[in-house]
């Protein structure tokens, strides 16, 4: 490296990190020691970027997949002026720090989604990359182009070995993001070992089978050659480029290329030993020159630069079409539409019903028009979940001059599409949802059968852990869904899904809770909203005989009552199992037994109510309670107390027909009836 000033903020970004990990005695060295060169010809040559305004629109965004190798990202945040200081930096993995383990969204200024379970970034930055392609195609037009950014990555020899990157990097490949680009860190070592023991095949090749443009750079201290790939990587319009680039894990230390470099501080002799190497003073921990933070700060000025000349071009698109303007600027501020949800239908009562998968479709593309923020789709499960937004177009590729390729029957291939065909790739879907949530300007959603949520566990965590607003639509939820059988009918998943801190999970009881609970999905900020939807017709309640569908909003509410108001017996349901209790009601009532029939689609909107409201939808004094719900009982001891009981699934489901399944497994008013006189009877 010729250059002496480069060699200088390369060694700040390497020593930077080393010392915080060594500080801690805890994490990741060897990945800043290798990939300190590409991500400093990145930030300061090719990363459009404002430190002093994380959240500006038009920003690149970065994603470091390799979340073990946060102390790099933190260095680079630091020395480039987003707002943590050298404490902040000391501070590393410990309670409290703006610097944890691994980078967390909305934690740190600069971090745009939370990484560490590796191949889930990459997925995200497809998300990323598929967000900016939809806004531009939406409202870009000629001479004025408001949305106009990269996304880039940061990716590891795990990242690449985890399926749900083969699932995203497949599909973006097929969809030519052609403003997405990694670099790989190439340094052919994990945790355990070296990655010819586990990770043998061409990755280029691989990548280049998906579609992807693949580029070499031989020696990751070559900062010349890292700069032309990286050109290289933008010129390329219509694939996503995977830029790898050999690097040596743990680079200059006694441990350079072994695994033993990975997930262990170098130790305090190995510290002094890579700095002595590598021509950096021992002393004192945290350097940083002066000429190399100066470097690294002329990001500041040059992203307020960027920034108010963006500002410039916006006053401009905003005259030459304002309307467009003013829903762009309202979808980046996440506001909703003025009469959003009028649209929504009232649906009449009707004692044969319908499915609330199809309620669910119905009220979806009643609003969709009135939403242009709600994007997704369905992993190949569009006619089944009844997801698709009809005339909304497909997000594809425009078809290409001489392209032989179907036209589609939702409004035509572009990138303004706001269905996304996620394939077979749910694992993938739930990750780049979040990408898409995390990039900004999208309310997106997700959907497939309820047992295929376990496929996707892992993002959905992720989704809850950040906060993002997105939605899935589980469908399918039940034994009752029938003969495909026990591998396809959930029974823990919603006990499972439940168990997740932050996320608010919904089961409505017919079409008009459906209503409201997509109301409440859109509505809700900061948080993942999962409804789980019925494949069988459940009956559309009488409304002026119970109470309004509205008191889903509360998670709980009354839906019946008999007598003075002083109920004997509690009868406390979700979803199709509502108008079980209901009918199993009037046959107690018949009997003289003073019953209230509680619905309950959301446990976490009940669980966020005052207390005064719990206790008067469930009062203290009744211990009588009977909670019924087509699952395993976990969780639900909370509602029915002690004293009460659950009729639930402990085992796993079978092949036949909803109602012989529901028969067999006790789902009927007969056995409601029986369980709540032995209930009384205690």
């Amino acid at each position: 490296m010729s250059d002496p000033l480069e060699q200088l903020c390369i060694n700040t970004l390497r020593f930077l990190s080393v010392d915080m990990v060594q500080h801690a005695n805890s994490g990741h060295p060897g990945l800043p020691l290798g990939a300190a060169p590409m991500a400093y010809v990145l930030w300061t040559r090719q990363l459009k970027h404002h430190p002093a305004n994380p959240h500006w629109v038009d920003r690149d965004r970065f994603v470091l997949s390799a979340g073990h190798g946060s102390a790099l990202l933190y260095s680079l945040l630091y020395v480039t002026g987003y707002g943590l200081s050298l404490d902040d930096i000391k501070q590393f993995r410990q309670w409290g720090s703006k610097a944890p383990g691994h980078p967390e969204r909305g934690h740190t200024p600069g971090v745009e989604v939370t990484t560490g379970p590796l191949g889930q970034g990459l997925a995200n930055a497809v998300g990323m990359a598929i967000g900016e392609a939809n806004l531009a195609a939406r409202y870009n037009r000629d001479g004025h182009t408001p949305i106009d950014h990269h996304t880039w990555a940061i990716v590891s020899d795990g990242d690449l070995m985890e399926g749900v990157a083969a699932e995203a990097a497949s599909l973006a490949g097929h969809l030519r993001l052609g403003k997405l680009i990694c670099l790989y860190d190439d340094n052919q070592v994990s945790l355990s070992a070296a990655t010819d023991i586990t990770f043998s095949e061409e990755r280029a090749q691989r990548f280049e089978a998906y579609g992807w443009q693949t580029l070499r750079v031989a020696d990751g201290n070559d900062v010349a050659a890292i700069g032309a790939a990286l050109d290289a990587a933008r010129a390329d319009t219509t694939r996503p480029s995977l830029i790898l680039v050999r690097t040596h894990l743990g680079f200059g230390s006694p441990e350079q290329d072994s695994y033993k470099a990975h997930g262990s501080p170098l130790g305090v002799e190995d510290v002094k030993r890579t700095k002595e190497k590598l021509g950096w003073p021992v002393d004192p921990p945290f350097r940083v020159p002066e000429p190399a933070l100066a470097h690294f700060r002329e990001a500041v000025d040059r992203g307020a630069r960027a920034e108010a000349e963006w500002n410039g071009q916006l006053d401009a698109y905003a005259r030459a079409f304002p309307e467009l303007a003013n829903e762009l600027q309202g979808r980046l501020r996440g506001e909703l539409p003025a009469g959003w949800d009028a649209d929504i239908p009232a649906f009449p009562a009707d004692a044969k019903g319908m499915a609330t998968r199809v309620a669910s479709g119905k009220i979806m593309n009643a609003f969709a028009p009135k939403l242009p923020a709600l994007v997704g789709g369905s992993a190949d499960l569009d006619p089944s979940t009844h997801t698709a937004l009809k005339g909304m177009g497909d997000f594809n590729p425009a078809v290409a001059a001489g392209e032989d390729r179907e036209s589609s029957d939702r409004g035509g291939w572009s990138y303004a599409g706001r269905n996304l065909h996620f394939g077979v790739r749910e694992h993938a879907m739930g990750a780049i949802v979040n990408g898409l949530a995390a990039h900004g300007g999208f309310i997106p959603y997700g959907a497939t059968f309820l047992i295929f949520s376990d496929y996707m566990r892992p993002a959905i965590r992720l989704a809850a852990l950040m906060g993002v607003h997105v939605v899935h639509v589980f469908t399918h939820d039940s034994i009752a869904l029938g003969e495909d059988g026990p591998t396809h009918q959930p029974i823990e998943q919603l006990a499972s899904l439940r168990a997740i801190p932050k996320l608010t999970l919904i089961r409505p009881a017919d079409a008009n809770e459906t209503a409201v609970a997509w109301r409440v999905a859109v509505e809700t900020r900061d948080r993942l909203v999962l409804l789980a939807l019925t494949r069988q017709d459940v009956p559309t309640l009488d409304r002026s005989r119970y109470a309004g569908a509205e008191g889903l909003r509360r998670g709980a509410y009354v839906l019946s009552e008999a007598g003075n108001g002083q109920p004997a017996l509690i009868l406390i349901a979700s979803g199709s199992e509502v108008g079980l209790i209901l009918a199993a009601a009037e046959r107690l009532q018949d009997e003289g037994i003073a019953v209230r029939c509680v619905s309950m689609p959301s446990w976490e909107l009940f669980d966020a109510q005052p207390q005064a409201y719990r206790d008067q939808v469930l009062p203290p004094n009744v211990p009588a309670r009977l909670a019924v719900e087509l699952g395993v009982s976990q969780g639900w001891c909370r509602y029915v107390g002690v004293h009460g009981d659950m009729l639930g699934v402990e085992r796993f489901g079978a092949s036949a027909p909803a109602d012989v399944l529901l028969r067999e497994y006790g789902f009927t008013v007969d056995a409601v009836v029986l369980r709540a006189r032995a209930l009384l009877a205690r």
